[in-house]
């Protein structure tokens, strides 16, 4: 068996690490920085009014069905994690469970995924903030938008190289803006309502959480709309090793993460729809003109004078997940340099910070060309990156759903708890990961999907495949390299691997 360390950054310490900060985080700040990844304020005004215009009345449901896939892929990295504590999560637990090419492409699509969303997460807080300077024509400036976007993705690097508990702070503090704003919004529909003072009141029906009353294509379209604003929690996952009791509470930070936004989501979408209707015109949720953002409408009739702190929450939600986003990003090329699977360079630490330094700039890099790159080309073909990223999401969560499964196979059936939690549970989850996979990918062949099309073929779907596709040529390029050996030949990284995490 072969112990990779971490060079010069491996700890001198009788158990092994990689170098990372120890014990640095607890079940708070893990579950804050879970809940922080995903953006839950943005992604909810980005997605609730195409949810509504899917499925209608039947929205909250829709949130709650795409949960339960997500609930129980969460449980597979609980049960991985647990085991296995390590940074690199589904890239470690695919290279144990089914070999070095599965892991390989395991920390390509998180990767992938990192890099594509921080793009889209910097330019909506640039947007938004800028809109807030002067008489917000700042953010019709392509040039300003771009520049800012920049700044904000290199600001967010910094802050993710000067180390995890600097991080850990001012997420804390970015979390309680974006649902104090949350709580003004909900209080403010609350009150335009009972008052009768509400654009359109309607009252709350049993039948909003009834998904057979809705149309089947419609369901299908709101759930995997719902299922990936969902994506983020994971991140307390890949700071296990910086984490207090590495083997169990990240995965209790997980699961608590998917509960405070299954909450969060159908709370806001109920009192929205009460407050505003399912109309589509106006200030109906169902309104076309305002899916993009249903709260900057609201915000003013809601909150009054205070509707400018919603906007400005928005932004503060993106510009949050933007560097949570690094976080998991970088740990993951970081774990994967530390076995061999990338250049040694990737597995190198700060020796102050204990943060990966070149993996950490390497991806504030990448993002920010990308982002700049994009925005020279198309916006559209921005846009269009930003809804492929499903793929990429379902890809690694199915991986990672079945690994749990083969992983622990030989013990699946000694005890009820194990059939559920490591078997039941995970090929339901990774099943549903595989549908979702496959239905988004044919969504998005169709041309008339997103905002552009190249030969007849959605752009999405051909940067969303196609970026899967460019990981495997990599793999194979990087596997002609003699460094690359140990990974690829199992001797760096297999079953019996001993973890590099501190007990």
């Amino acid at each position: 068996m072969s112990t990779p360390t971490a060079g010069a950054a491996a700890s001198t310490d009788p158990t092994p690490t990689k170098g990372l900060a120890i014990g640095k985080l607890g079940l708070w700040g893990s579950t804050v920085i879970g809940i922080a990844s995903t953006a839950p304020l943005f992604s909810l005004a980005a997605t609730l009014g195409y949810v509504i215009i899917a499925v209608g009345a039947q929205a909250p449901v829709a949130f709650i069905l795409a949960f339960v896939p997500m609930l129980f892929t969460a449980f597979a990295y609980r049960e991985l994690n647990n085991d296995v504590p390590d940074c690199g999560t589904v890239f470690t637990w695919a290279a144990k469970a089914f070999g070095p090419r599965t892991g390989w492409m395991a920390g390509w699509s998180i990767a992938v995924a990192g890099v594509l969303v921080m793009a889209n997460l910097a330019e909506i807080a640039s947007v938004y903030l800028l809109s807030l300077i002067g008489d917000g024509s700042l953010s019709d400036n392509r040039f300003i938008v771009t520049t800012f976007g920049c700044v904000i993705i290199a600001a967010m690097t910094w802050i993710s190289l000067r180390g995890v508990e600097i991080g850990e702070r001012m997420q804390q503090v970015l979390l309680a803006i974006q649902y104090l704003a949350m709580a003004a919004f909900v209080v403010g529909c609350l009150i335009g309502y009972f008052s009768g003072n509400a654009p359109d009141p309607t009252p709350v029906s049993l039948d909003w959480f009834n998904p057979f009353l809705a149309d089947g294509t419609g369901m299908v379209q709101a759930i995997l709309l719902a299922l990936f604003i969902y994506w983020g929690w994971d991140t307390c996952l890949a700071l296990t090793e910086e984490t207090k009791d590495p083997r169990r509470t990240p995965g209790r930070a997980a699961t608590l993460s998917t509960l405070v936004l299954l909450i969060t989501y159908v709370g806001v979408t109920v009192v929205a729809m009460m407050y505003a209707g399912l109309g589509d015109t106006g200030t109906g949720l169902a309104n076309e003109e305002h899916a993009d953002d249903v709260f900057s409408g609201l915000a003013g009739m809601a909150m009054g004078p205070l509707g400018w702190f919603l906007v400005i929450a928005v932004a503060i939600s993106a510009l949050s997940s933007s560097q949570t986003t690094i976080l998991p990003t970088a740990r993951g090329t970081f774990a994967m340099g530390v076995y061999k699977a990338l250049p040694a360079r990737f597995a190198k630490v700060h020796h102050v910070s204990k943060t990966p330094t070149f993996s950490t700039t390497l991806i504030g890099v990448i993002a920010i060309i990308y982002y700049a790159g994009m925005n020279f080309v198309s916006t559209s073909v921005l846009a269009d990156s930003v809804l492929s990223i499903g793929l990429a999401i379902a890809f690694f969560y199915g991986i990672a759903s079945f690994a749990c499964i083969w992983y622990f196979r030989r013990n699946l059936f000694d005890s009820w708890r194990n059939a559920f939690y490591r078997f039941v549970f995970p090929l339901l989850g990774g099943v549903f990961m595989t549908w979702a996979f496959v239905q988004s990918a044919i969504d998005m062949a169709n041309p008339d999907y997103g905002y552009s099309q190249l030969g007849g073929i959605g752009s999405a779907f051909l940067i969303g495949v196609g970026s899967l596709v460019l990981g495997v040529v990599l793999m194979f390029v990087w596997a002609l390299f003699p460094n690359s050996r140990d990974y690829f030949e199992k001797r760096s990284l297999n079953r019996d691997t001993e973890v590099l995490a501190p007990e």
